[in-house]
């Protein structure tokens, strides 16, 4: 069954698909924020980056995250994706050189970013099994 031209597929309507690559997405970003992190543990005056909740970013103003088109017909998707803004971790404390970052709190950030990424991509997979079951071919 092909889409009627002009039209997204199905899955790309979906609330959840929708949702899953949101999370996904921000999982990336903030693994790129905590490899910054690492990389300037030793940056006099640097200070610790991270990015707020995906539940609270999700939940901003009442509507889902959109996929971020790069082209017109990339994913059929919208031209004003949700930024993700990182913000000056408050909690940390800093060193005499004013750097305040630490390695432990970044590894155990590391693993909650690959925990939220699995998270996306299992519910990515379990909806596209519903689905598939749903139209008979699972």
């Amino acid at each position: 069954m092909k889409p009627i031209e002009g039209e997204a597929p199905l899955f790309e309507n979906l609330d959840i698909f929708r949702m899953s690559h949101a999370m996904a997405t921000h999982a990336g970003a903030r693994q790129a924020l905590v490899a910054q992190n690492m990389a300037n543990a030793d940056t006099p005056g640097y200070a610790a980056r991270d990015l707020s909740p995906f539940q609270q970013l999700y939940r901003h103003d009442g509507s889902p995250l959109l996929p971020h088109a790069t082209r017109a017909s990339h994913l059929f998707g919208q031209g004003n994706p949700v930024a993700f803004e990182p913000h000056l971790d408050t909690g940390a404390q800093s060193d005499p050189n004013g750097n305040s970052i630490s390695i432990e709190t970044e590894m155990l950030r590391a693993v909650d970013v690959k925990r939220q990424h699995d998270r996306a991509i299992a519910i990515y997979r379990s909806s596209l099994t519903v689905l598939r079951t749903a139209l008979g071919r699972g």
